[in-house]
C-alpha cells in the first residue's frame, strides 16, 4: 500500500512544484530523500535495561528498529569511554519516510503544547531541514503510563536540493507548521 502523503507528493506537489519553480525536468524538482531520527542518551547510556526500553520506544516510533550509536574513542571530560552506547539513530527512507512524516505533521506536532510552529530558519548549507522535540510522548505509539522518562530527539528531513528557498518551499507544500512571519 502506498503512503497517502506520497500519493498526494506525486499527484499534486510534484506538478505545482515544476511549474512554481520553472523546471522542465521532473527529476529536477526538489523531493525529500530521507528522514534522520537522533535520540541521545545521556546519562543513562550506562543502563541496559533502559537503553532496551528506549530503544522499543524508538521503534515503535518509527516503524523500524534504531542503530546504537557508540562513542569512537575515550572523553574523560564527558566521562565516556571508548565503545559505549551514547543514542539512537534512525534512518527513515522510501515509504517508512512517508508514513513517518505523515504522523509527524497531523499527528505529533500538534499535540505539542503551547506549539506555535516550527523556525523556518532551521535550513543548514545543505538545504537540510532540522529540528528538536523535547518529549518523545506526543507520538501515539508510546504509551504514556509505562514511560519512565520523557526524552528528546531530534529530527532532520534531507531534501535533494542545496537551495534553502526551494526546500523551504517543498516542505510548504507538505504543510510543515513554520511559523508565518508578523505571527507571535
Amino acid at each position: 500500500m502506498e503512503p497517502r502523503l506520497k500519493t498526494i507528493y506525486k499527484s499534486e506537489i510534484l506538478p505545482d512544484l515544476k511549474n512554481s519553480l520553472g523546471v522542465k525536468n521532473t527529476m529536477q524538482v526538489p523531493k525529500i530523500e530521507k528522514i534522520v531520527i537522533n535520540m541521545g542518551l545521556g546519562l543513562d547510556a550506562n543502563d541496559n535495561k533502559l537503553l532496551k526500553i528506549i530503544e522499543v520506544d524508538l521503534a515503535n516510533i518509527t516503524g523500524q528498529k534504531p542503530v546504537i550509536t557508540k562513542s569512537k574513542k575515550a572523553i574523560s571530560n564527558f566521562k565516556t569511554r571508548a565503545d559505549i552506547p551514547l543514542g539512537l539513530k534512525v534512518t527513515l527512507r522510501k515509504n517508512n519516510m512517508y508514513f513517518f512524516l505523515d504522523r509527524l505533521i497531523n499527528i505529533a506536532l500538534p499535540r505539542i503544547k503551547d506549539f506555535r510552529g516550527l523556525n523556518p530558519k532551521s535550513f543548514d548549507e545543505n538545504a537540510n531541514y532540522s529540528f528538536g522535540i523535547k518529549e518523545h510522548v506526543i507520538f501515539p505509539e508510546v504509551n504514556f503510563d509505562k514511560v519512565e522518562k520523557v526524552r528528546g530527539m531530534d529530527i532532520t528531513v534531507v531534501t535533494s536540493t542545496y537551495d534553502k528557498s526551494q526546500a523551504k518551499v517543498l516542505l510548504d507544500k507538505f504543510n510543515f507548521p513554520f511559523i508565518k512571519k508578523g505571527a507571535n
